[in-house]
């Protein structure tokens, strides 16, 4: 499910990056892009410091790899918020997006290049984590009131190959 997350935070990036490289001025679309992945990006990371964090901290003796993940957290949320006060085409918010994916593209290769696999070498219960990560995720997507018109936007600007960022 945490890989899911990541990748579905990646696309988001990418699909960004897709638009300022082609010249798209389309605002209500990067709108949607930042505050889908900035919501995401939420979620997960909620996610991960109440439940999988915890859990890790007990299964893996690597706290400094855990410590520097926490810290990771709190400086995408900063960018996080600050994304949030802001709207296409104010200063930053294009370079602001960017570095936020870029810092994200680093926490993800070195949690599934070095954490995940030493949580998996740990045998920690990733089932029963699992489930109660995923029910935690619904009770946080209906806080955030990410809801499913949103989401369906998004799978629309993800996938149509008719949309003019491909």
């Amino acid at each position: 499910m945490l890989v899911e997350d990541h990748n579905k935070v990646k696309a988001l990036f990418d699909q960004f990056e897709k638009m300022k490289k082609k010249g798209v001025e389309d605002d209500d679309t990067k709108q949607l892009i930042v505050e889908s992945a900035c919501a995401e990006l939420s979620i997960h990371a909620q996610l991960e410091e109440e439940l999988f964090y915890p859990a890790a901290r007990e299964a893996v003796d690597d706290n400094d790899l855990l410590d520097e993940a926490t810290v990771e957290h709190a400086t995408a949320k900063h960018l996080i918020g600050e994304l949030n006060e802001m709207k296409p085409g104010d200063e930053l918010y294009d370079a602001k997006f960017t570095v936020l994916g870029e810092y994200i593209k680093h926490h993800v290769e070195e949690e599934e290049g070095t954490l995940f696999p030493k949580v998996k070498k740990a045998r920690l219960d990733l089932h029963a984590l699992g489930e109660e990560m995923l029910e935690r995720k619904q009770e946080l997507r209906e806080e955030y009131q990410f809801m499913s018109d949103e989401e369906e936007d998004l799978q629309v600007l993800l996938h149509s190959p008719n949309k003019n960022i491909h």
